[in-house]
């Protein structure tokens, strides 16, 4: 078979018109077939609570093995200091650097584990009071 040759623009494009909208179509029935919904279990602020919790928790427990670690080495580097007083301040000084950290970053965790709670309720207006 032979194509015809279109003597005018728009009569080639009455000629392709159907075979492009079938092909439009078949195309959006196919998206709307192989999409699948999304259903949210839960609202985006508690999985969002959820998630800064996982994520805390997982700091704490990777800020509490480093500074064990890092406070086995500032203890030996004081134990290993060959007698020199000032490797020596400089090993407690590193000491109280490292646990003045970790209780700062556990102490935020326990505010929000513990004392946030408490004031959750204080930002309500009760109708009728």
């Amino acid at each position: 078979m032979q194509k015809k040759k279109c003597p005018a623009k728009a009569a080639c494009f009455c000629q392709t018109l159907p075979r492009k909208y079938i092909s439009m179509v078949s195309m959006a029935a196919l998206l709307l077939i192989c999409a699948s919904p999304a259903y949210a279990v839960e609202d985006m602020w508690t999985v969002g609570r959820e998630i800064i919790t996982d994520i805390y928790s997982q700091i704490a427990g990777i800020s509490t093995v480093l500074a064990g670690l890092m406070s086995a080495v500032a203890v030996l580097g004081c134990k290993f200091s060959g007698g020199r007083q000032q490797r020596v301040d400089q090993s407690w000084d590193w000491l109280k650097r490292i646990w003045i950290a970790w209780a700062v970053i556990n102490g935020i965790g326990a505010f929000i584990a513990y004392i946030a709670p408490l004031f959750s309720g204080l930002a309500t207006l009760e109708p009728g009071a």
